[in-house]
């Protein structure tokens, strides 16, 4: 079964930071890019940043300069270090990859159910 785990969110202050880490299991054969989410209250989810298997990286404009993605893929992790957290950045924040799976060398888009980030005083 392939699926993303998600962990690292929690309660953080206003200014504080937090590390979330999201691993891929599974048949997975190859991953491409990988993707961090977010969804707010009452808002529809919007790309964080994403970044290629060759490490190029992009970002939404409100987290540029704050957030920063990474990737192991001997470990078919990614990471997303949040600094500078503000209020507005809560939300549960999902991990999407793009993959291809063993047997049949079939290519999926794969979603961990999430991690809560609370940023509040």
């Amino acid at each position: 079964q392939v699926q993303l785990v998600e962990s690292g969110g929690g309660l953080v202050q206003p200014g504080g930071s937090l590390r979330l880490s999201c691993a891929a299991s599974g048949s997975i054969l190859s991953t491409y890019a990988m993707n961090w989410y977010r969804q707010g209250p009452g808002k529809q989810r919007e790309l964080v940043a994403a970044i290629t298997s060759g490490g190029s990286t992009n970002y939404t404009d409100s987290v540029k300069g704050r957030f920063t993605i990474s990737r192991d893929n001997a470990k078919n992790t990614v990471y997303l270090q949040m600094n500078s957290l503000k209020p507005e950045d809560t939300a549960d924040y999902y991990c999407n990859a793009d993959v291809v799976v063993v047997p049949g060398l079939r290519r999926m888009d794969i979603w961990g159910k999430g991690t809560l980030v609370t940023v509040s005083s």
